[in-house]
């Protein structure tokens, strides 16, 4: 055990206050939120990164879990903070986002890429002035009958909130996966959970999503 290593920064991206907590664009928030009690370490107020921060150790790694209130635009101002308090190098930074593109439940783990459209991963690359950086996305889906701001900003359904205990601890194995055993190792961490057996909230979950984008076609 080498703690003397840089530390991995493990950022959940949502937006401050109780009126966001259970939006879909809180989805990071909730997963690291959720890392933290895993790992038996509480999330506290830093000031000097505008953020709630907790350190832990995580199978030998030194991990600071990060998670930015300063709402979403603007998240790449507290983990440029934090990375560059603490030297954290770009390939140690994991960010944990929402992403409608994937239907909802389905993880995607990139080391790099583009920010999708997504304001919180885009001011992280623009912060950083690089997109080099581990990005875990985990899908909300989309309702194609509504706008999509109000879409990621309203909370989960009923449906959904059912099926969110599974998702977020499956996100949580392809987290600790990836700092225990690297890139390679999440990605089939990932390939395995997609192979399982669906439960039955997720699949109701998903099923709720198809039916409304079925419907909406069907007004054109």
């Amino acid at each position: 055990m080498d703690l003397r290593a840089a530390p991995f920064l493990i950022v959940g991206l949502g937006n401050p206050g109780s009126e966001y907590e259970k939006t879909r664009h809180n989805v990071g928030f909730m997963v690291v939120s959720s890392l933290a009690n895993q790992l038996g370490i509480s999330l506290q107020k830093k000031k000097e990164f505008v953020s709630q921060f907790a350190q832990g150790v995580l199978a030998g790694n030194k991990v600071i879990l990060l998670l930015p209130m300063t709402y979403m635009n603007l998240s790449g101002d507290a983990v440029r903070w934090c990375m560059d308090f603490y030297k954290i190098p770009k390939e140690n930074l994991v960010v944990v986002s929402d992403d409608v593109a994937l239907p909802f439940g389905k993880l995607r783990i990139r080391k790099k890429g583009s920010s999708g459209g997504h304001n919180g991963l885009k001011n992280i690359e623009q912060r950083l002035a690089s997109s080099d950086f581990t990005r875990v996305k985990v899908g909300v889906g989309f309702d194609s009958t509504m706008d999509l701001a109000d879409y990621v900003l309203a909370t989960f359904t009923k449906v959904e909130q059912a099926a969110l205990p599974s998702l977020i601890e499956e996100t949580n194995a392809v987290l600790m996966t990836l700092i225990k055993d690297g890139y390679e190792k999440a990605v089939e961490c990932i390939d395995t959970l997609s192979k399982a057996k669906v439960p039955k909230e997720k699949k109701a979950a998903q099923e709720e999503v198809k039916k409304n984008i079925k419907e909406d076609k069907s007004l054109e």
